[in-house]
């Protein structure tokens, strides 16, 4: 079983920023101990007595808001760029997708729709090579709650059932799921790499982004995990 764990970045309705990413990585489902486990180690610096009360969330990391006030700019930002680098560091099948949105390049299209799409029909692709290549596997997708849980559950059932842009839905165990970001390591992890796309695209900020990039889906040397539209 492949686990897709997703958060988004960005929102649909802020006039002042152009883009909305959805973003996070797959991960076999017996690797995401090992991964959560060096991300506890990486909160622990900031609460070694209750590490689990810290978490790792890009945007208030990087800006400083809330518990991350006390804390110096730059052990925030080197923990995001850790966190990042424990990603790279796991084993080489867990991958990453990315579905990198303009707006305006959709308007009048919901961009999550657009975005959802692209990253499902990516990962099931993925899965389905596994299986050609005789490693046969279901997958789960993963999300933080949000406010665009009603529209991704409607969109997954209907791709599981009346098919999406490029086909149908082959490979999901189940319909997407929804956790507290608060609960799961794994989910605040995807977050960060949301956020560190996002970052890329929409301020041009290069100190992240190149962390993750040779880890987005690729076979052939050709580029399937990261979907720009713009």
């Amino acid at each position: 079983m492949y686990l897709l764990y997703v958060d988004e970045s960005g929102t649909t309705h802020d006039p002042n920023q152009q883009y909305f990413v959805l973003a996070g990585f797959c991960v076999f489902e017996r690797q995401g101990y090992w991964i959560a486990n060096q991300l506890d180690q990486i909160a622990a610096r900031f609460d070694p007595a209750d590490p689990a009360a810290v978490e790792l969330h890009g945007s208030p990391m990087f800006g400083g808001r809330g518990r991350w006030r006390s804390h110096p700019k730059e052990d925030r930002h080197q923990a995001i760029e850790d966190a990042l680098k424990v990603f790279l560091q796991s084993h080489p099948r867990n991958r990453l997708f990315a579905s990198v949105i303009k707006k305006s390049a959709v308007s009048p299209k919901d961009p999550v729709e657009v975005a959802f799409e692209q990253l499902a029909s990516r990962f099931d692709k993925y899965l389905m090579r596994l299986h050609r290549n005789g490693d046969t596997h279901r997958g789960i997708i993963i999300f933080d709650k949000s406010t665009y849980e009603t529209t991704i559950q409607s969109l997954a059932t209907d791709f599981r059932t009346i098919g999406y842009t490029w086909g149908v839905i082959r490979n999901f165990s189940e319909v997407p799921l929804f956790l507290d970001s608060k609960a799961s390591r794994l989910i605040q992890l995807a977050d960060l790499i949301a956020y560190a796309v996002f970052r890329h695209f929409e301020k041009g900020d290069n100190r992240f982004f190149p962390i993750i990039e040779p880890r987005f889906d690729s076979e052939g040397g050709v580029v399937h995990g990261l979907h720009i539209l713009q």
